[in-house]
C-alpha cells in the first residue's frame, strides 16, 4: 500500500505567489466561478487528458468516451477535471506525427506535474498519441491509466470488406498499376474509413493499445473494443472508477508497473501479433523513461520462440473487430500463457497470472487467434538486422514480406529525399528492374523527423507490369498498416553520416533475413573515399524542429530527446 496524502490536490502543488495560503484561497475562489464548492474540491481529483481535435478524425467520438470516464470518476466519489494536450492526427499532420511525439510526451508530462490532480487518465488512440502518453506516464510520479478510443469498424466495396489502412495501400497500388480508374478509386475511398476510431488493422495504433494493456497501463480488455461500441464506453467508465481507487491508495505508479518483465511480455505479444515495426522505437523510448534497459537485440532474443498467432492485416487477413470478437488481447494472453511471465502487476492491482486464470480457454469456433501448436506463421515475425549498411541495427517485418525476397542481392537505386520519390519512381524511362533495391535516405529522425516513407511505392512501370513487391531500404519508418519486403530504421541514419549516406546507384546490397544481415557490398577503401566527401545537412533554423534535430536520439535508442 502506498502512503498517500489526505490533503486535497487543490491544496498541494501550489501556484507560486510566495504565500501558499493565498494560493489555496485563490484557487478555490476561481473554481467557485465554475460551480465547485469545498465538498467537490476535497474529493480525489482525476485529471483527464483529452486529445480531441477536428484534425484527428480517429478521435471523433472522444467526447462520448470522456463522458464515460467522467461518469466512472463521479460514481467512485472522485472529481473529474479534463485538460487538453496536443492531438496528433496521423493523416493531417505535416511532415509526420513522429516529429511531434516527443512534444506531446513533454506536454502531457508537464501538465500532469503542473495541474492539481491525484491521478490521471490519458485518452488517446491514434498512432503517436499512445506512445507519447506512455512516455509521459513513465516520467510521472502519480498513478496513471491509459484509455484508447478503439479501432474503427470495416466498410465494404463491391462485396469486399475494407478497412484503413492496409487496404488503402492495396487499392492505391491497384490504381497505380492501372487496375482501377479514377471513379473506382474514389468509390473505394469513401468506404475505407467508415466510422470513428483508429485503423481497422494491426497497425501502430492497435499494436500500441495491445502493448499498453500487456504492460499493465490499461485495465484488462481495453485494447480492442471498437470505437462505436458500448463496450468501449463501459471500459471508459470502469477506467474512471479505477482511477479514483488508485488516487486514494496513491499507486501503483507507472515506474512500478513498467518492469523488465512487463516489457518482455510486451515483446512476446508484439511477436504473436506481428505488430507494427514502430513499436520497437516506442517501447524502447518508454523503457528508457522508466529506467529499464531495452535494446533492439532484445526484440529478436525475447520474441525468437513466439510464433505468429493473430490473423489480422497487414501480416494476416482479418481486422481488429474480428480479434475483439475472438476475445481480444485477454484471449491472446491465455494462448501465450506458457511463454509469459505471470508475476507482473498492472493498474488493475492483480498479477497477470491471476488475470489469465480467469480467462476462458480458447474455443475452436474462432480462427483469428491461433493456438501455439497451429500458428499462422513461424516465430520471428519481426527481425532485427545488422551489417555494414546498418551497424546500429535495422528492422524488417518478415511476416509481411515476400518469401522470395528474404535472401536477395541486387543493385541500389538511390532516392535522396521522400519528396523526390514519386517523381523518380513514376518516370516511365526509369532504369529499374524487379531485382533493384530501392534506397531512401535523409528520412531519419535528424533529417526529417522520421516519416512513414519507407514503404516506397513500386516504380510505376514495374507496377503496371504486375510487380507488387521489391526490397526497399531506408532510415525512415513505415506505417504499421504497410506490407512488403521493407527494411527500416537504418542506424546510423544518413544525416548522421551512417553508411546509408554513402550508397551510390548500382552498389550491390545484400539482404539475408535468416542470417539477420543487411550489407553494402562495397570495399572499405571506397567507402572511406566517399566518407571524406560527406557533408551533413544544415539544421532547421528555429523552434521545435531545431531543438528536435539537435537532441533526438537514434531510432535504435527510441528517438526520444537526449535530455529527457
Amino acid at each position: 500500500m502506498h502512503a498517500h496524502s489526505t490533503e486535497s490536490a487543490i491544496d498541494r502543488n501550489h501556484t507560486s505567489y510566495g504565500d501558499d495560503g493565498f494560493s489555496t484561497y485563490l484557487r478555490r475562489a476561481f473554481l467557485a466561478s465554475s460551480g465547485y464548492d469545498d465538498e467537490d474540491l476535497n474529493r480525489p481529483i482525476i485529471g483527464i487528458a483529452v486529445t480531441k481535435s477536428d484534425y484527428n478524425t480517429c478521435h471523433r467520438d472522444m467526447p462520448a468516451l470522456l463522458e464515460a470516464v467522467r461518469r466512472g470518476v463521479l460514481e467512485a466519489g472522485g472529481l473529474p477535471m479534463d485538460f487538453p494536450t496536443i492531438s496528433l492526427g496521423e493523416i493531417l499532420t505535416s511532415p509526420t506525427t513522429m516529429l511531434f511525439r516527443n512534444l506531446l510526451a513533454m506536454d502531457t508530462e508537464e501538465m500532469i506535474r503542473a495541474l492539481p490532480m491525484d491521478a490521471a487518465v490519458l485518452l488517446g488512440g491514434c498512432d503517436k498519441t499512445v506512445p507519447a502518453q506512455l512516455m509521459a506516464a513513465a516520467s510521472s510520479d502519480k498513478p496513471v491509466l491509459l484509455e484508447v478510443v478503439g479501432p474503427m469498424m470495416t466498410g465494404s466495396w463491391k462485396g469486399e470488406r475494407l478497412g484503413a489502412c492496409t487496404d488503402c495501400r492495396r487499392f492505391w497500388g491497384k490504381h497505380r498499376g492501372g487496375e482501377l480508374d479514377q471513379s473506382e478509386i474514389t468509390s473505394v475511398r469513401n468506404e475505407l474509413v467508415s466510422t470513428a476510431g483508429t485503423c481497422a488493422v494491426m497497425g501502430t495504433a492497435s499494436t500500441m493499445a495491445c502493448l499498453t494493456e500487456t504492460l499493465g497501463m490499461m485495465l484488462p480488455g481495453g485494447a480492442t473494443p471498437p470505437a462505436a461500441t458500448g463496450a468501449r464506453l463501459r471500459h471508459g467508465t470502469e477506467t474512471g472508477r479505477r482511477a479514483v481507487e488508485l488516487a486514494r491508495s496513491g499507486g501503483p505508479v507507472p515506474r512500478e508497473i513498467l518492469t523488465p518483465a512487463a516489457f518482455r511480455n510486451a515483446i512476446r505479444v508484439l511477436s504473436a501479433m506481428s505488430g507494427s515495426t514502430n513499436a520497437l522505437i516506442h517501447l524502447i523510448a518508454v523503457a528508457r523513461r522508466a529506467g529499464v534497459e531495452l535494446t533492439l537485440k532484445d526484440f529478436d532474443v525475447v520474441g525468437a520462440d513466439v510464433p505468429f498467432l493473430v490473423d489480422c492485416k497487414p501480416a494476416g487477413s482479418g481486422y481488429l473487430e474480428d480479434f475483439h470478437r475472438s476475445g481480444g488481447l485477454p484471449a491472446l494472453l491465455k494462448v501465450l500463457e506458457p511463454l509469459l511471465e505471470r508475476e507482473t502487476v498492472g493498474v488493475s492491482g492483480n498479477t497477470l497470472g491471476s488475470l489469465i486464470d480467469e480467462i476462458p480457454a480458447r474455443e475452436d469456433w474462432q480462427t483469428t487467434i491461433r493456438p501455439l501448436e497451429d500458428p499462422l506463421g513461424a516465430a520471428g515475425s519481426l527481425a532485427v538486422l545488422q551489417g555494414s549498411l546498418a551497424p546500429g541495427g535495422a528492422v524488417i517485418k518478415s511476416a509481411a514480406a515476400s518469401p522470395h525476397l528474404m535472401n536477395h542481392t541486387g543493385p541500389a537505386l538511390v532516392i535522396d529525399s521522400a519528396q523526390d520519390a514519386q517523381r523518380i519512381l513514376d518516370d516511365p524511362d526509369l532504369d529499374v528492374t524487379p531485382d533493384h533495391v530501392l534506397v531512401l535516405r535523409n528520412a531519419g529522425p535528424i533529417a526529417a523527423g522520421m516519416p512513414e516513407a519507407g514503404a516506397l511505392p513500386i516504380p510505376a512501370k514495374l507496377a503496371q507490369a504486375g510487380i507488387r513487391d521489391m526490397v526497399r531500404v531506408s532510415d525512415a519508418r513505415m506505417s504499421g498498416t504497410s506490407y512488403g519486403t521493407v527494411v527500416l530504421h537504418c542506424d546510423p541514419e544518413s544525416a548522421a553520416g551512417g553508411p546509408i549516406a554513402l550508397v551510390r546507384d548500382g552498389d550491390l546490397i545484400r539482404l539475408d533475413v535468416a542470417a539477420r544481415r543487411l550489407d553494402l557490398l562495397v570495399d572499405e577503401a571506397e567507402l572511406e573515399r566517399r566518407r571524406a566527401d560527406f557533408t551533413p545537412p544544415e539544421l532547421p533554423e528555429r523552434g521545435w524542429r531545431r531543438l528536435y534535430a539537435q537532441t533526438v536520439l537514434p531510432a535504435g535508442q527510441g528517438a526520444d530527446l537526449s535530455f529527457l
